[in-house]
């Protein structure tokens, strides 16, 4: 039955011409070639007709025009899909491969800018004649703007943001109208530099430059002499003839001074020290002024620098740990005829004594400078060893402070101690500081503690020799500034907090590793700097040199005159004349100045001569320092807070409103809070009197710690959900990257403005105790602060303990990731108190004696030590290719409880070093490690470790 003709239902009428028909099949070849029948389900059917249906197309395709074929191919592109146009796009590239193409259609658009940015202004001006996509590329500010600044031409007004070409039209305009001249049109205006040496050869410059060499030698030495001459006594000139009349030690050094003025030297030897102590430059305090100024003059015209001999005492002496953070910064800082010994920590009183001895070499100081770890009760010189006013009776801490005494010169020659931790801001540190007194015979000044932030304290006033508060015009010299510059000092006293989080980190994680490889990297960088970059030893110049050139620089800058070395060395002729003056009239007296540093005006603050309210002065302080912690808790708010919420109003949401809450609604708490408490600070403080009371604002702040108690204790909360947040939401992620560290932040991210309240408890400490010191006890406020003092003292105790266990869960959980195949270690109080790596030894013969066995290395192991366990590891190092750096693996060996863990030291012989053997239940290790210091501190602490654990079973 034929069903084409009569087609009798949609269905079929559309299946007409497929092999849904079975039964029809065509009969003639012709009628299947030239119908539109096409078998789907026979395969062979379906290729061999499509084969000559092509090879018809094609025929047809030979037969037609140009434009017919055009028509056909953009017939077929159409009806493509993308696959078969990319086929399509491969295929014409192979055949026609593209040779010319614009780059700036292909290329992004930040690239084409950045190959652009290579052209000169002619060729950027000339690449905009060639099309319009060039001339909108050409003309971006980003590639005009850098070119006018670079020429300091600024634009007069700020671009809009869709102002067009702005800056290189600025650029086209200064150009036009800036004058340019030849050389030649150059020279006859202005002349040329050569112009005054015109018909000189170079060999008679040579020899005139020679000849006023010599005699500005010959004039300083005459100089010299007479000043020699002017100074020396009329009598005993010889100091081997007056030593042998029994002249005192006193004359001995002033004739040997005499001595030494009196012959011009123009190679002194620099001071060699044998010590782990620098001595970062010569002592020049010993010589007076009239020889430093004509000696500066003989050398700085010979272009020699002088340095005075080895013989001279050392005027201060500077001691710092190595605990205190960024001491290499303070190192860099330190003055001439400052030596420092910088000591480790970890080590005993004795050999901080032994240290000191060999880097005074027998002689004694004027002054010595403390900086090492403390507050404002105690002081912590090494490990173990704390100096309190409770700690002061102990027998080894007053026969360190005694031996120390002989290496300072006696009070009546201006000796004493400076101590860098604010002692004297509490009445502790007071007691401290006089019963120290007391104890050695010297005088001992400790910063007062009015200053808030990380160190800054040692920038602020400085308590007397009696402990009590002295005025800046009665010591000439900030005791800080004595030893380092003003400029390191407050940079260092800014930074150092932040540094010392960051040295924290790097401390615990390259300390086993790279110790010994920091200690040669230090070293080799402080000897290339100093030697082959300073040159120091051709670096000498006076305190009164630089003091002129200072005061000379500062009139210079002020007065702005044309000729500027003309103007220079008159002014110095007329100081030097000056100098001269007041020299002569000082002569016939005795001149008893104190030698030390002006005080920097821009550190230290003069105070007026008049009897100082120190209360008043404190409580300024707090204000100001409230303002500046309350400018930081509004930033939070202002710039994080108030974005994302109206972000989430407006259906735009960068956080859901649950994190939002989490985040910032403690913040806003606290600064409510705080708030209150500075409006009431600033009233009691406008109507100051010697009787006004601020103990109560304190107290009444003291009653609603349970804010900052809730905030920390969802603190850690708030961290991992800023950390989770910022990780799974990358809306977030580029709102802080944008809000982070700018100026309405105080240049400081979120986690460390949510750290503010943190240390705002410290600053509460120190200043209540310095409001406390400075209240008599008979005030009425007295009895408010202390109890103020004692309510912030418990609370910063709660702070310090949440730290303390945050730090010991991160350990945990980081040594837990550290060792492969561990057993779980987060259970109970479990805290990981140190980590030692050591080597596992054995021995093939364990008959002999100890001092006659041998020992074979097996391999290395670490030794992992808890307060209640002792975990051995196996030690892989895994070096890295073309470096000097290896990382350690870690897999679990064995475990020991310190109640039946029994630790025995084996004698040091020729056949093994620094060993001990580990005895445990079932089995027992022999272990050594490489140095013996290391082998002692783990041992003793190891056997703390053991005492403790079995008192506590018992």
């Amino acid at each position: 039955m034929d069903l084409r003709g009569t087609p009798h239902s949609v269905k079929l009428w559309q299946l007409n011409g497929t092999d849904y028909e079975p039964q029809w099949t065509p009969k003639q070849g012709s009628e299947m070639r030239f119908s539109s029948w096409t078998p789907l389900t026979n395969k062979q059917s379906n290729l061999q007709l499509f084969e000559e249906r092509m090879k018809l197309v094609l025929h047809w395709f030979d037969l037609w025009t140009d434009s017919q074929r055009k028509h056909l191919l953009h017939s077929l592109l159409m009806r493509c899909t993308k696959s078969q146009l990319k086929h399509c796009r491969d295929m014409l590239n192979e055949t026609l491969p593209v040779t010319r193409v614009d780059f700036t259609a292909v290329l992004p658009r930040f690239l084409s800018l950045y190959v652009m940015s290579f052209l000169s202004p002619r060729d950027l001006c000339s690449a905009a004649q060639v099309s319009w996509q060039w001339r909108v590329l050409t003309e971006q500010d980003c590639l005009w703007a850098g070119r006018c600044i670079k020429r300091g031409w600024f634009l007069p007004y700020a671009p809009k943001e869709k102002e067009f070409g702005a800056w290189k039209n600025h650029y086209i305009s200064c150009v036009s109208t800036l004058d340019w001249l030849t050389h030649r049109e150059a020279a006859e205006m202005y002349g040329t530099l050569n112009h005054a040496n015109m018909g000189v050869t170079e060999e008679e410059e040579e020899r005139r430059k020679e000849r006023r060499r010599r005699q500005t030698i010959k004039e300083a030495l005459k100089e010299e002499k007479r000043l020699s001459m002017t100074s020396r006594r009329a009598w005993g000139t010889n100091p081997k003839s007056e030593r042998s009349r029994g002249g005192s030690s006193q004359t001995d050094r002033s004739s040997s001074e005499i001595a030494v003025r009196s012959w011009p030297s123009l190679s002194w030897p620099l001071k060699t020290a044998e010590s782990p102590a620098t001595g970062l430059s010569p002592h020049r305090g010993q010589l007076d002024g009239a020889h430093m100024t004509s000696v500066s003059r003989l050398f700085k015209a010979t272009k020699v620098s002088p340095s005075l001999p080895h013989t001279l005492s050392a005027a201060l002496l500077l001691l710092i740990s190595n605990r205190i953070p960024a001491y290499e910064l303070v190192l860099s800082g330190v003055k001439a005829g400052v030596t420092v010994v910088l000591y480790d920590h970890r080590g005993t009183l004795s050999a901080l004594l032994s240290q000191m001895e060999r880097a005074v070499s027998g002689q004694q100081v004027r002054r010595l400078g403390l900086l090492v770890p403390g507050g404002t009760e105690e002081i912590h010189l090494v490990n173990g060893s704390i100096l309190s006013e409770r700690t002061l009776p102990y027998p080894d801490l007053q026969e360190f402070w005694v031996k120390l005494r002989g290496l300072v010169a006696p009070g009546q020659q201006g000796g004493g101690i400076d101590i860098f931790c604010p002692l004297a801001a509490s009445a502790s540190g007071l007691a401290l500081i006089c019963d120290l007194s007391n104890l050695i015979g010297l005088k001992v000044r400790a910063p007062l503690g009015l200053a808030t932030g990380s160190f800054q304290n040692i920038l602020s006033e400085w308590s007397g020799g009696d402990g009590g508060a002295v005025p800046v015009d009665q010591d000439p010299a900030a005791p800080a500034l004595q030893y380092m510059f003003d400029s390191v000092l407050l940079g260092w006293c800014r930074q150092a907090h932040w540094m010392e989080e960051v040295l924290g980190q790097l401390r615990n994680s390259l300390e086993l590793q790279l110790r010994q490889a920091s200690v040669q990297a230090r070293g080799r960088a402080l000897g290339l700097f100093l030697w082959e970059k300073i040159c120091l030893d051709n670096l000498c110049v006076s305190r009164e040199l630089s003091e002129a050139l200072t005061v000379g620089l500062t009139t210079l800058s002020r007065q702005g005159d044309n000729r500027p070395v003309e103007f220079l060395s008159s002014f110095l002729m007329r100081w030097s004349k000056e100098e001269d003056g007041e020299r002569n009239q000082a002569a016939g007296g005795s001149s008893s100045a104190p030698q030390g540093l002006e005080t920097c005006p821009g550190l230290i603050q003069e105070l007026p001569q008049t009897t100082l309210d120190w209360r008043c002065s404190v409580g300024r302080e707090v204000l100001h320092s409230e303002r500046l912690y309350l400018g930081r808790l509004s930033a939070v708010l202002k710039v994080y807070q108030e974005p994302l919420m109206a972000a989430l109003i407006s259906n735009r949401a960068i956080l859901s409103n649950a994190d939002i809450q989490i985040i910032f609604r403690p913040v806003a708490v606290i600064l409510q809070l705080n708030s209150l408490f500075q409006a009431d600070l600033q009233t009691r403080l406008q109507h100051w009197g010697a009787d006004q009371c601020v103990g109560d604002v304190f107290v009444k702040l003291c009653t609603k710690l349970n804010v900052y108690t809730n905030y920390l204790n969802n603190y850690i909360n708030t961290i991992r959900t800023i950390d989770k947040c910022r990780e799974a939401k990358p809306a977030f992620r580029a709102f802080l990257k944008r809000a982070d560290r700018t100026l309405p932040t105080h240049m400081l991210s979120l986690q460390e403005l949510l750290l503010c309240p943190v240390w705002r408890i410290h600053e509460y400490v120190t200043l209540l105790q310095a409001l406390t010191l400075q209240t008599r006890p008979g005030h009425p406020d007295h009895s408010d602060l202390c109890s103020a003092l004692n309510t912030m003292l418990q609370f910063r105790e709660f702070i310090q303990k949440l730290k303390r266990n945050s730090e010991a869960d991160r350990l945990l959980e980081e040594t837990q990731k550290r060792i492969q195949g561990c057993p779980s270690l987060i259970e109970g109080n479990r805290q990981l108190i140190i980590t030692q790596d050591a080597m596992l030894l054995r021995s093939p013969d364990e008959q002999i004696p100890d001092s006659l066995r041998t020992f074979e290395h097996v391999f290395d192991v670490g030794l992992f030590l808890f307060n209640d366990a002792l975990v051995l590891t196996r030690r892989k190092l895994q070096h890295t290719p073309f470096t000097v750096c290896h990382m350690s693996t870690h897999t679990f060996l064995a475990s020991v409880a310190l109640s039946s863990l029994a630790v025995r030291e084996i004698l040091h012989t020729r056949y093994v070093s620094h060993a001990f053997v580990l005895n445990g239940p079932h089995r027992s290790w022999v272990c050594a490690t490489e140095q013996g210091e290391e082998k002692e501190y783990f041992l003793s602490v190891l056997r703390s470790a053991i005492n403790s654990s079995l008192a506590g079973h018992q």
